[in-house]
C-alpha cells in the first residue's frame, strides 16, 4: 500500500473524520509504542482503512480517547486502539521494509539503504511477530522481482504477485470468532491490489523513464524513445482496467457483514478511490 487508499474526506460527516482520523492516529500510536518514533514515517491512510475495515467486522463499539502527540503538541487528538489497528501497523511497516529494498536494488539510493540499517531491528521483531505474514510477503515480492528483472511485459503478471500479496495481509488479519467471509476478505485484498500495482505504474511514467526504472506499462505498451503521446494512447486500457478492480472491490464490500464504520468504509472504496483515480489518469492524460 503506497498511500493511494484514502477516503473523499469532504464527503465525510463530522462523527466519521474524527473516527477516521482516530483510526490513523491510532496506527501512529500503535507504531511509536511497540516500535519507536522513527518507523512511524511510514505512516499513511492505506493503515487507516485496513484497520477500519478489519475492525468493522467485530461488534464491540470504539472506545477512543483523547491523547496528545508529537506532531501536535499543543492539542490532545483522537486515538482509537484495537487489535486491526495494531495488525494494520505492522502491515505498513513490513511494506515499508520491502519497499526501501526495492528502492535500494533498483536505483541504489544511499536514503534506503540508511533507512533500511535503521529499520533491521525492527523488522526482525516483525518476523517474529508475523512470521508467516512476512513469508508471503517475501515470496511474492520475490516473484515479482523476477518478473521485473526479465523485463516482463505481461501486466497481468506482474500485477498478479502484488495482488497475491494483498490478499495475504486481508486474510492474515484479526477477525472475529466464527468469521466466515474469508473469501470476501481475499477478493477485497486481491482486487485491491491489481488497482494499487496499476494506478503506481501510471503515477510513475515519467519517473520510470527518465531513471531507466522497470515500469510494466512500458513494455507491455511497446514505448518507443522520447515518444510524445504515450500516455494517452495507453490510458483508455488502463482505466477500464482501473474501473474493473474498484467494480469488483465494491461488489466484495457488499457481501460483508459490516457491524461499525459503514460509513466510512463506503466513502473510501465508492469515493475516494474513484477520486484518486481520476485524478491519476486525467493527469497522466
Amino acid at each position: 500500500m503506497l498511500g493511494y487508499v484514502t477516503a473523499d474526506k469532504p464527503e465525510l460527516k463530522m462523527r466519521e473524520f474524527e473516527v477516521y482520523s482516530g483510526y490513523y492516529c491510532g496506527v501512529c500510536k500503535s507504531i511509536a509504542r511497540r516500535y519507536g518514533q522513527i518507523p512511524r514515517m511510514v505512516l499513511s491512510y492505506d493503515a487507516a482503512f485496513l484497520a477500519l475495515l478489519l475492525g468493522s467486522l467485530f461488534r464491540e463499539a470504539d472506545e477512543p480517547a483523547r491523547e496528545h502527540c508529537i506532531a501536535h503538541p499543543a492539542k490532545k487528538k483522537t486515538i482509537v486502539s484495537n487489535d486491526a489497528i495494531d495488525y494494520a501497523a505492522d502491515v505498513m511497516l513490513i511494506l515499508a521494509w520491502y519497499k526501501l529494498m526495492d528502492d535500494a536494488h533498483d536505483e541504489g539510493r544511499l536514503r534506503a539503504k540508511a533507512a533500511l540499517k535503521a529499520f533491521r531491528r525492527v523488522f526482525r521483531k516483525l518476523q517474529r511477530a508475523r512470521p508467516e505474514l512476512c513469508e508471503k510477503v517475501d515470496e511474492n515480492l520475490k516473484a515479482l522481482r523476477r518478473l521485473e528483472d526479465q523485463k516482463c511485459d505481461s501486466l497481468d503478471e506482474t500485477a498478479e504477485a502484488f495482488a497475491k500479496i494483498m490478499e495475504a495481509i486481508f486474510e492474515e488479519g484479526p477477525l472475529p470468532e466464527g468469521f466466515k467471509e474469508q473469501q470476501v476478505l481475499r477478493r477485497i485484498g486481491y482486487h485491491l491490489g491489481k488497482w494499487i500495482y496499476l494506478i503506481d505504474a501510471i503515477d510513475d511514467i515519467d519517473e520510470n523513464i527518465e531513471s531507466g526504472a522497470y515500469n510494466p506499462l512500458l513494455f507491455r505498451f511497446h514505448y518507443e524513445a522520447e515518444e510524445e503521446g504515450f500516455k494517452s494512447r495507453i490510458m483508455k486500457t488502463c482505466r477500464f482496467n482501473l474501473f474493473h478492480y474498484l467494480g469488483e472491490i465494491g461488489k466484495a464490500v457488499d457481501l460483508l457483514a459490516i457491524k461499525k464504520n459503514r460509513g466510512i468504509i463506503e466513502n473510501v472504496v465508492y469515493k475516494g478511490l474513484l477520486r484518486k483515480t481520476e485524478y491519476i489518469t486525467q493527469k497522466e492524460e
